[in-house]
């Protein structure tokens, strides 16, 4: 079961009445995890995890030490505090280190509802069973990955601090596959709330896109202009740090030169605003960002401008700022006309359809530039429609450029959609783009 605010309150406590260090922060945790796997058109697993743990981080003379368990008697718990004691006392001087918190005030986050966290297991296999039919029916392989989960925990610290929060959390992915395995769609969401989950749709889609990706052929790499889908953009904006202490040392493409940064700056089209906010209806974020600090609505990017850099405590105490109460989620979105996928299309002489990335890894952290492939649908546009589908490529992309001024012709209405390396498990409310350029560099006989 999941912890109550009064257990985890209870537990705190506890922990807390248990350290002698001068300090300490200590959690508690408590999930619950089902799931329903399903691959050539069957049913493969199906289970549920319920888990609870606890945590503790104490300082003594500034030296820091760690510790946690997975049972939350009182034996456990009073011999995890001994440990992280004792590695204290074992451990250089943490020259970081900040007194925890005291109490703050937390806005709670509608993030949490109880038919996701208590989902009906029949009803998710008559979905997934639905799903498999229409593969059979299409002459195409289904799989993907049904995952649930909710959790509730607490923090506190010494000096008087707590916080306890909820959330849930419900995503599908599939892909389907043509027998021959030549051609295959892919599509993925995800929501806090088990209603609002379309998985209709998102077998449709994926259907759609591998009996549309048949025969695909090869076309040149080379730069492009690109019409990438909100999955597509969901795969490719984890490399968007904002993070002030890379920025302040040069390690970040929102550094500049002698030891400056790039605030206050156009550095992406004027159209664009990236904001964090924790009240979002379909995004709900923590009502605690980094450290602890009561989360508030944040600006990192205003009408292209950059207006933020994230300082955590240690590093805004060193530059003499404040911290930043963000982000604990990511949303962008116009503030000019939006565009469906279907008008970018119409919209292009000649470009490349992107349905999604895969295996992305950074390259280099100063221009926030990728390197990764192309999967489960690319499609070569010509004279505004779809000619027909193209096999994939590696492409080599810095994020910064792709965003820059000048090379955005068109943005979609905003929705919510997660990395598809993530699962679902992590979202943002981003949209379809038109991009001028984009650098395919290379063929991938990958599907």
């Amino acid at each position: 079961m999941l912890l109550t605010e009064t257990e985890a309150k209870a537990y705190t406590d506890k922990i807390l009445s248990y350290v002698t260090a001068a300090d300490a922060s200590v959690g508690v945790n408590s999930d619950k995890l089902s799931h329903l796997r399903f691959a050539g058109n069957n049913f493969l697993t199906s289970g549920q995890r319920i888990s609870r743990g606890a945590n503790v981080t104490v300082w003594i003379d500034g030296k820091r030490g760690s510790s946690s368990t997975n049972d939350l008697d009182d034996s456990s718990l009073k011999a995890m505090v001994e440990q992280a004691e004792k590695l204290a006392r074992l451990s250089p001087v943490d020259r970081e280190y900040l007194p925890t918190l005291s109490k703050q005030n937390y806005k709670p986050v509608n993030g949490f509802v109880e038919a996701t966290a208590n989902l009906s297991l029949s009803n998710r296999a008559n979905s997934i069973g639905g799903i498999i039919e229409e593969c059979q029916k299409q002459k195409l392989i289904g799989g993907g990955f049904h995952a649930a989960r909710a959790q509730a925990g607490a923090s506190a610290t010494k000096n008087g601090n707590f916080e306890f929060e909820r959330s849930t959390n419900v995503s599908l992915s599939m892909t389907a596959r043509t027998p021959d395995g030549t051609s295959s769609g892919y599509f993925l969401r995800s929501h806090y709330d088990i209603s609002r989950l379309d998985t209709k749709r998102i077998a449709r889609e994926a259907v759609r896109k591998a009996l549309e990706g048949v025969n695909a052929k090869t076309i040149d790499p080379g730069a492009y202009t690109v019409v990438l889908e909100p999955q597509a953009v969901a795969d490719l904006l984890g490399n968007l740090g904002f993070n002030a202490r890379t920025a302040d040392e040069g390690r970040s493409p929102y550094s500049a030169p002698g030891g400056k940064t790039k605030l206050g700056e156009k550095i992406f089209d004027e159209r664009i605003s990236i904001y964090s906010d924790p009240w979002n209806a379909e995004l709900p974020g923590s009502q605690s960002s980094q450290g602890g600090i009561p989360s508030e609505k944040l600006y990192m990017v205003k009408n292209g401008v950059l207006e933020n850099l994230i300082y955590n405590r240690y590093w805004a105490k060193q530059k003499g700022k404040e911290p930043t109460p963000g982000p604990v989620n990511t949303i962008l979105e116009t503030s000019g006309k939006t565009s469906s996928v279907e008008e970018m299309i119409k919209a292009t002489e000649r470009g490349i359809l992107v349905s999604r990335f895969w295996y992305i890894r950074g390259t280099e952290p100063r221009t926030a530039s990728s390197t990764g492939l192309t999967r489960d649908g690319v499609w070569l546009i010509e004279n505004g429609k779809i000619s027909h589908p193209v096999k994939n490529f590696r492409f080599n992309q810095s994020i910064t450029q792709m965003l820059a001024p000048g090379n955005v012709e068109m943005i979609g209405v905003s929705e919510r959609v997660g990395g598809s390396e993530g699962g679902g498990s992590n979202s943002s409310l981003l949209p379809a783009l038109k991009l001028k350029v984009f650098n395919f560099t290379s063929q991938s006989e990958a599907v």
